[in-house]
């Protein structure tokens, strides 16, 4: 049965509390917030006014391989918390995408996407990310247009630069591709689900012009309504999501008139100032990282504004494009907040230490790993790790302060298949309907 807090049913703002302090947070004062409140001058540098948008919680799946699991174990994991994070009525469902590392077993998130596209009917399922540095744009573009088109609009694209590690000489793509190469990959790939004949004449790509088949700005076709609520299925209807809306997308670019653009919603992982210029000068939401606490967010947001603008676009289309940014983080609910903390501070060092471990660079430059622990302890004071309550509090904070409204959460840090399957569950019936 669901349960649903006093403050869900009364619907009462809520006071926004500055998240706990951290190693990588500065020290400016706090900001604060509360709901219905207009922000103050120094809030809406790099946020947006008080927005009534919904917040919309999706599960980050990392395929993580704790140690001791295999990579079967790993994977089947994430299949399973999928389904359930569709049957919990949350929003999306976000892959992720590494190789040759147990940090996470899913060497295309893409080819996953579409395995759970076809175990789903409703939920939203995204790449968080392909790395390009490693793709070809013109390959990945296909993927995207085939599974936008089959999947009824339900997929999004997120893509990033990857790290500089051994994959870019195992693939042939060289170190260049990361460092200097993602702004061509990112335009051949937007051109491709954008456009009905590429060429290419570029320093890493070029080629003739040829046509793009399938066009992925053709609109995808809607299931009708019996199989959408599963009546066709003899397991019976799912259950319908909470959240989760037939005509959304996962992220909303946006042309520079302000106009969304046709195919699959493109986000783009932003860890640096130049990653997010890209992304502003391009029309494009960002994924922010799971390390970034409310601050770091709003120093990713007033460079993004400034970038923004910068490019000609307006405040109306920054204020569109805010609410299609996703922030990553943790999700941990438990009946207490101690109880939440130890369960991650059990399991996420552990495999910390042995899936980021394994990385191997490019070309032997030195790699500085964090504290497992500290960083663990750092996760758990920024994210949603708790009671419902407080998850559902921490949630609002950062969407209040920031304008964010969308999160995709990692919820396997137990490592436990039946725990990450009981975690999701909690966070759809016991934290989602305190966020209005």
């Amino acid at each position: 049965m669901t349960k649903t807090s006093p403050r869900a049913e009364t619907r009462r703002p809520v006071g926004v509390r500055p998240p706990a302090p951290g190693p990588t947070l500065t020290s400016a004062p706090p900001l604060t917030a509360v709901a219905g409140e207009p922000l103050t001058a120094a809030q809406r540098s790099g946020a947006l006014p008080p927005d009534t948008a919904p917040v919309r919680v999706g599960a980050f799946l990392l395929s993580a391989q704790f140690p001791g699991q295999s990579h079967g174990e790993a994977l089947e994991r994430t299949v399973r918390a999928s389904v359930e994070a569709e049957r919990a009525g949350l929003d999306s469902v976000w892959l992720a995408e590494h190789h040759f590392v147990p940090y996470g077993v899913c060497p295309n998130a893409a080819t996953l996407a579409a395995l759970l596209l076809g175990r789903t009917r409703r939920i939203g399922i995204g790449t968080a990310v392909s790395v390009l540095s490693t793709s070809h744009p013109v390959a990945l573009g296909e993927q995207a247009a085939l599974l936008h088109l089959t999947s009824g609009g339900r997929f999004t694209l997120g893509v990033g630069r990857g790290g500089p590690w051994i994959d870019l000489d195992v693939f042939g793509s060289g170190v260049d591709a990361f460092e200097k190469g993602f702004p061509e990959r990112l335009d051949l790939l937007l051109r491709w689900l954008r456009g009905s004949r590429v060429g290419a004449d570029g320093p890493q790509f070029s080629f003739p012009e040829v046509p793009v088949v399938p066009q992925a700005t053709e609109s995808p076709r809607r299931p009708d309504l019996g199989s959408w609520l599963g009546l066709d299925d003899p397991s019976g209807p799912v259950r319908f999501p909470r959240q989760r809306k037939d005509t959304e997308g996962l992220g909303e670019e946006l042309t520079t008139a302000g106009r969304p653009v046709a195919g699959p919603p493109v986000v783009v992982a932003c860890t640096s100032p130049g990653g997010v210029k890209l992304a502003a000068e391009r029309g494009l939401p960002m994924l922010l990282g799971m390390h970034s606490g409310d601050d770091d967010k709003l120093r990713m947001l007033e460079l993004y504004r400034t970038a923004w603008l910068a490019a000609g676009r307006g405040e109306e289309q920054l204020r569109r494009v805010t609410r299609q940014h996703v922030a990553a983080g943790v999700a941990q609910v438990d009946d207490r907040t101690a109880a939440a903390r130890a369960t991650l501070l059990n399991a996420m060092p552990g495999w910390f230490e042995y899936g980021l471990g394994a990385h191997r660079t490019v070309d032997g430059r030195e790699r500085k790993m964090r504290d497992p622990h500290q960083y663990t302890e750092l996760l758990c004071d920024l994210h949603a790790v708790g009671t419902p309550k407080q998850c559902a509090d921490r949630l609002l904070a950062t969407a209040e302060r920031t304008g964010i409204r969308r999160f995709a959460l990692l919820a396997e840090g137990s490592g436990d298949r039946e725990a990450t399957l009981h975690n999701i569950a909690r966070l759809g019936s016991e934290v989602l309907p305190q966020l209005g």
